[in-house]
């Protein structure tokens, strides 16, 4: 009896199924998302009628066949979301974009860490190591990624150095795991520099900000790279090798789960790319660094972690010659040198930083950081240099066109340099978080103090024709003379306070983030406050876009380098320079041949005063070592990314942005003894 009652229904099933088809299909096809606009995955779509259903793939994508002519129920359901429900019916062959926003459900996310990534969303842009990996790159750093942003640049491909919307390479701030990270100070070009601090075979996320960030973040008046490394669930490694060196990594997590450890052993020699330079020569650099992250579960509300980093850089050149051709069709001419001398460089660095977190309550989180960094830096080099110019022949048709047919100028050069620093930095901060419903306080407190020794003695001698530069009658002068030793202790001491709050009003989210972020340095004995506040609106649009509004006023206090004039002097009535910003910008998610898009526009506008002037000499900034320039910096940024090509993420980008600076109290007589006053002109970074 039993299976006769089996086959009648399986036989109804089957009838009732046969009867839908013959109606006709339809399709539907759409994202799933967020209240804050993120895709979600692994969204289950079930529909009310038996045998039909899907679930979304990594970027929240769906795409689902349904019968025609059908009043249907669509759920859509998920782990830690709100489930929703959509009635619909639709005609034969029609086709439907439906775009699904599942809220959070608070009570289940309240510990996720996906929160703190999704409230900053407006001002911060996630990268994509894929991205990384599938983009050609000479340094092997990460920071290469950050080149293809829109309102970043930099201008040497060697080097990890990138300026965001006018600023210099010293305005950025770069955090790993809430740890603030350093560059070497001597660094003088691309070919010095290595590798950078972050190992990409370690991150797990990162995200970028090139403007308007919160007060969470440092003192800096760009921008804010904000990393995290990978905390592994099982054992893996990896070994890679090519012409340029090498890396090892290797991940593991304990039987019970509570020790994880990811290290990264990295090895670079540019060697071969040094040797296309226009300056010939031996080049032998070295370039090795060894890191590692380490986490231990005490108990379900202790975690004890540690980051540690070793790295050593060592440059040495022994240059030979250099043969350039410059100026104008009309005007050709060719300058030889030939070099003798030799340069060494040694770089190296320790980092370690002990890390606590406490959760007393799903709501509360509490961490402290005790963190130590150490820098050696060497600059050794005794170059001499014997040049000719020589005029080129010029003449169309001649046999010898390019050659050089005269003479015109010869001379010598000398440079010197025995420069030795010696730098640490030691830093303990206590920060908390505290989220409950729609409200999100956060809070933090860091005291920094900073040694550092610098021996400079660095001179150029220029001999032209027998004369040395400047001339004298009397003496020899030289070209350029830095000498000095400088010892500085300083304490720092930094704080922020930051409250976040979600309401809506009629269909649209608001988000409302203000901050106040505070700085004492006892070297100049300069207190400022920096208040910072961010808008945020999520309409209730079936497309998922958002806008966000902004203005921050941002403090750079100096570190060492800006101390300094180009004598190597320290000014001690230094101030903090200034930058205050304005942005208002829009994001928008869209599909596209049924692919995921999203297409970002940002407008801004800085107001920068008590600015340090500054020269750039390939990667160094030569500061002028005082506040003696007002600016602006000014301009919009567009970039839409997605899979042009099926598979592959690719992206657009469009800048326009203009930055310059005024000398305060600058003039100048012409010759007819007017006084002008030079005014605005383009900063280093235009």
């Amino acid at each position: 009896m039993k299976g006769l009652f089996k086959i009648i229904v399986h036989f109804f099933i089957f009838f009732l199924t046969q009867s839908v088809i013959a109606q006709g299909y339809s399709t539907i096809y759409g994202l799933v998302s967020d209240s804050h606009n993120l895709p979600v995955k692994a969204v289950n779509i079930s529909v009310s009628i038996p045998n039909y259903g899907t679930i979304t793939n990594d970027n929240g994508l769906f795409e689902l066949q349904l019968p025609a002519n059908v009043n249907l129920t669509l759920t859509f359901s998920c782990v830690g979301y709100v489930s929703k429900e959509i009635s619909l019916r639709m005609q034969p062959g029609e086709k439907k974009e439906l775009n699904v926003v599942l809220e959070t459900f608070v009570d289940e996310l309240q510990e996720v860490e996906i929160i703190e990534k999704s409230d900053r969303s407006a001002v911060f842009v996630p990268l994509n190591m894929k991205d990384f990996k599938a983009l050609p790159n000479v340094s092997g750093n990460i920071e290469s990624l950050l080149k293809t942003f829109p309102g970043v640049a930099s201008s040497n491909e060697l080097s990890s150095s990138y300026s965001v919307r006018g600023g210099n390479f010293d305005e950025n701030l770069i955090y790993v795991n809430d740890i603030e990270v350093y560059r070497p100070f001597l660094i003088r070009s691309g070919q010095q520099e290595g590798l950078s601090f972050v190992n990409p075979d370690m991150v797990s996320s990162i995200r970028f900000s090139a403007g308007g960030f919160d007060a969470s973040y440092g003192d800096k008046m760009s921008s804010v790279l904000d990393i995290k490394y990978r905390r592994p669930d099982k054992f893996s490694g990896t070994v890679f090798l090519n012409l340029l060196g090498g890396s090892a990594f290797i991940e593991g997590i304990s039987k019970n789960r509570r020790f994880t450890h990811t290290t990264g052993l990295r090895y670079k020699t540019n060697q071969y790319l040094l040797n296309t330079l226009e300056t010939q020569g031996n080049y032998k650099p070295v370039f090795a660094d060894l890191q590692t992250y380490l986490t231990y579960s005490i108990s379900k509300n202790l975690e004890l972690g540690f980051l540690g980093n070793f790295a050593m850089n060592k440059y040495q050149f022994l240059p030979e010659s250099r043969e350039t051709s410059f100026g104008t069709v009309k005007d050709a001419v060719q300058l030889y040198i030939l070099y003798d001398g030799k340069e060494l460089d040694k770089f190296t660095t320790y980092f370690g930083a002990f890390s606590a977190r406490y959760q007393p309550h799903s709501n509360l989180s509490l961490k402290l950081i005790v963190s130590a960094f150490n820098t050696s830096e060497e600059e050794t080099f005794d170059i001499q240099g014997r040049y000719s110019l020589n005029e080129l022949d010029k003449e169309l048709g001649s046999e010898n066109l390019g050659d050089s047919i005269m003479n015109i100028g010869i001379g010598r050069f000398l440079n010197h340099a025995r420069n030795y620093l010696n730098a640490n930095v030691l830093a303990v901060a206590a920060k908390g978080d505290y989220f409950q419903g729609n409200f999100r306080l956060k809070w933090g407190i860091k005291i920094q103090h900073e040694i550092i020794h610098d021996d400079l003695n660095e001179w150029k001698l220029i001999d032209s024709a027998g004369f040395s530069i400047p001339y004298s009658g009397n003496q020899v002068n030289l070209a350029e003379h830095i000498q000095g030793k400088i010892n500085l202790y300083s304490t720092r001491i930094t704080s922020y306070i930051q409250d976040s709050y979600k309401f809506m009003i009629s269909n649209t989210n608001f988000e409302i983030t203000g901050g106040l972020r505070t700085h004492y340095w006892d070297f100049n004995r300069q207190f400022i406050f920096s208040p910072r506040f961010l808008l945020t609106l999520y309409p209730g649009w079936k497309k998922p876009v958002t806008f966000h509004a902004g203005y921050g006023l941002y403090y750079q206090p100096p570190f060492y380098k800006e101390l300094k004039d180009p004598q190597g002097n320290i000014n001690y009535q230094i101030k903090a320079q200034e930058s205050t910003h304005f942005t208002l910008g829009s994001k928008y998610n869209f599909l596209s041949w049924k692919r995921p898009f999203t297409f970002i526009t940002e407008v801004y506008y800085k107001k920068l005063n008590q600015l340090i002037p500054y020269k750039i000499d390939n990667v160094r900034i030569n500061y002028s070592g005082k506040n003696m320039a007002k600016g602006y910096a000014v301009g919009m940024d567009m970039k839409i990314n997605g899979e042009f090509v099926p598979g592959v993420e690719s992206w657009f980008s469009l800048s326009f942005m203009q930055t310059k600076e005024d000398i305060l109290n600058d003039f100048y007589y012409n010759k007819e003894n007017i006084r002008i006053e030079p005014g605005y002109y383009p900063r280093p970074t235009e």
